[in-house]
């Protein structure tokens, strides 16, 4: 069987890309300071480009394909996708940071799901299982493994916590572009699909919700939702594929 071709990275290049990877997590790891109530999403968005601006690096969103933001900020049952705007948070909330960022030609991409104030246990568990599915991705994702190994090992474990992945997303490749080969499902049958080996550099990224895996776009042509509405959360890291280990290139030291 074919496989679309997949730019492998030197070693000299996996720095570069852990480099920005790593600036790209504190990123977001100070934001979490400015998801409470009574902050627009909005807000967040402008205190995330004034971050980036500071540590020199490029906002890696702004602009690409058109989107009109430097962060995906999603609120409850917003998959995906979701433009920055005036809608207040509220104490109850959970909300998706996902966050691209770029320097000297190459990127990192990174994203967590956060509480507003107190939640419920139901929003707790849904949480703690995306982790967890995205840790189980991550675990999988090993020289040697093939990619439905990695999709396998993730749908188990939301499965298993009694939570669903949402299909209509994957991971990907990235380095020079924000999106490369491979392509990354977040499902799929052990032993299955492309070899995974050295040089890769991929995104391991499920979104996983409480309740149906049906979703559609809203008006403003990015924000992608829940039909039923029901709440969703996400992990995102980007890993780095060596012949005796995998290093997550969005760990903070």
């Amino acid at each position: 069987m074919g496989y679309s071709y997949v730019p492998l990275k030197l070693k000299s290049e996996v720095i570069r890309i852990r480099t920005i990877s790593m600036i790209t997590a504190e990123i977001l790891e100070e934001l979490r300071d400015y998801v409470i109530p009574d902050v627009s999403t909005e807000e967040i968005s402008n205190i995330c480009l004034k971050l980036i601006k500071k540590k020199n690096v490029d906002a890696g969103l702004l602009g690409y394909e058109g989107f009109p933001a430097p962060i995906c900020i999603s609120v409850n049952h917003v998959a995906a996708h979701g433009i920055p705007n005036k809608y207040i948070l509220k104490n109850g909330d959970i909300v998706t940071l996902d966050l691209t960022a770029g320097l000297g030609g190459w990127y990192g991409d990174c994203a967590i799901t956060l509480k507003v104030g107190e939640i419920t246990e139901e929003k707790h568990k849904l949480i703690g299982a995306a982790y967890k599915a995205t840790k189980a991705g991550i675990k999988a994702a090993v020289a040697g493994c093939r990619m439905g190994d990695i999709g396998f090992a993730i749908n188990e474990s939301a499965e298993n916590d009694g939570f669903t992945i949402l299909k209509n997303f994957i991971g990907h490749g990235i380095g020079n572009d924000i999106h490369e080969e491979p392509a990354v499902l977040h499902w799929g049958e052990r032993g299955s699909g492309r070899p995974v080996v050295p040089g890769m550099v991929f995104t391991i990224e499920p979104i996983i919700t409480m309740g149906k895996d049906d979703v559609e776009t809203l008006p403003d042509g990015w924000s992608m939702i829940t039909k039923d509405r029901m709440p969703t959360a996400q992990f995102e890291h980007t890993i780095a594929i060596f012949s005796d280990h995998t290093e997550i290139l969005t760990r903070l030291k």
